[in-house]
């Protein structure tokens, strides 16, 4: 019997994981399945990008790993029972592979697991979030709030809520797409305080010409269908609210009887192997993964797509008796689109915080989508462009669940 190796997700992560287990492993010795509930890969670095009217290349999963001996469920994953070594899956749309349970549902058995079904929009305990803001961590909530945007009339308010990377993405999108509009944006703390002072220099001058009015130390403690309301009483007219602060990890992992972190991330050794389920691997935002300096990985593309490539090689090593990777996990800079004409790169330190230099203006914008067209065509490509090697798996070391 072939060993059995399942991917839960699709994303960046997820996707990477299984094309790299796929070329890294004789297909003969391993049956590589990703289980993932759309057949499309999402750039979700793009999503305010979608939000505002532009359309972004169809990447179908099937392509992607076509010729790889990668076998693609399109279903949602329903439960993960880690002791009996079983994922529960739901049929979607397009599963023109399952089916075989009751009523579009399947239990499928595997030797070890790749949980990579990542992080969703996280509204919080904030009322009035769920019933009424927008969302852009997927690809629905992006296409619902494109729909959204292109209701309102000229003059409309339009507020962001969240400081951080997404947050200033989307409202700088939003206001170049449409100067008609009036766009805010409510930052808890003081605007861009993750950046050097170079970088929230510019930021404040990019956010100015698009006329973004900005709430700075601004909490929003309810959303409302026609406004926001702050934490010191006051009120923020907004058509349209779009929440941006904060992401959580798929509510499948507290289920599991993994070990997880305080944030709900499943937590890996250095090698990205669950501590307490040793044939479970996690990537990507599923992960709570500790990087240089003895800090947690943050939520991101720039975390995940290392992570996937240290489980995949780490995988294939112990199922090969090859040598385990030993490559550490760091950052280099934060990549930020201010609309489609303008950026900022914040260069940084390996454990994330920010350096003096950065890089601006339209420069910038080029190099941040270099980094989304090369992040998209590492999906396809996760070994980089190396020669593929399918290596032969030791039966005693696989049987032995190592």
């Amino acid at each position: 019997m072939r060993h059995r190796i399942i991917v839960l997700g699709a994303g960046y992560s997820g996707a990477v994981a299984a094309g790299r287990l796929a070329r890294r492993l004789h297909r003969d010795d391993v049956a590589v399945t990703v289980v993932n509930a759309e057949p499309d890969f999402v750039e979700r670095v793009r999503m305010h990008q979608l939000a505002t009217g532009q359309d972004l290349k169809p990447r179908p999963l099937r392509e992607m790993f076509a010729g790889t001996g990668v076998e693609l469920r399109i279903a949602k994953v329903t439960g993960v029972d880690v002791d009996a070594g079983t994922v529960t899956v739901t049929a979607s749309d397009g599963d023109t592979a399952g089916g075989n349970g009751t009523g579009g549902t399947d239990v499928l058995g595997y030797d070890t697991l790749v949980y990579a079904l990542g992080s969703g929009w996280n509204p919080g305990a904030v009322p009035g979030v769920a019933e009424h803001a927008a969302e852009i961590a997927s690809r629905p909530g992006a296409l619902r709030l494109r729909q959204r945007l292109a209701g309102l009339a000229a003059g409309q308010p339009v507020i962001v809520v969240g400081g951080g990377l997404t947050g200033l993405e989307a409202a700088t999108e939003i206001a170049e797409a449409r100067p008609d509009l009036d766009v805010a944006l409510a930052v808890r703390d003081g605007l861009g305080g993750t950046l050097s002072p170079k970088g929230r220099a510019h930021l404040r001058k990019v956010l100015a010409g698009l006329d973004i009015t900005v709430h700075e130390h601004t909490a929003v403690v309810s959303v409302e269908a026609d406004r926001v309301t702050t934490a010191d009483g006051g009120a923020v007219p907004a058509a349209v609210t779009v929440w941006t602060a904060g992401f959580a990890v798929h509510p499948i992992a507290r289920t599991t009887g993994l070990t997880l972190a305080d944030s709900g991330q499943i937590v890996v050794d250095d090698m990205m192997r669950s501590v307490s389920h040793p044939d479970v691997s996690a990537v990507g935002d599923a992960a709570f993964v500790i990087g240089p300096g003895g800090k947690p990985l943050r939520m991101s593309c720039a975390s995940g797509v290392p992570t996937a490539w240290q489980a995949a090689d780490a995988i294939a090593a112990r199922l090969t008796g090859g040598k385990l990777p030993t490559v550490p996990i760091r950052y280099y800079n934060q990549c930020v689109s201010l609309g489609r004409r303008d950026g900022l790169i914040q260069y940084v330190t390996a454990d994330d915080r920010a350096r003096p230099a950065v890089l601006t203006g339209r420069p910038a914008a080029a190099y941040k989508e270099l980094v989304c067209r090369g992040a998209a065509w590492g999906v396809a490509n996760p070994l980089l462009g190396l020669p593929t090697r399918h290596r032969h798996v030791d039966p005693v070391r696989a049987g032995a669940g190592l």
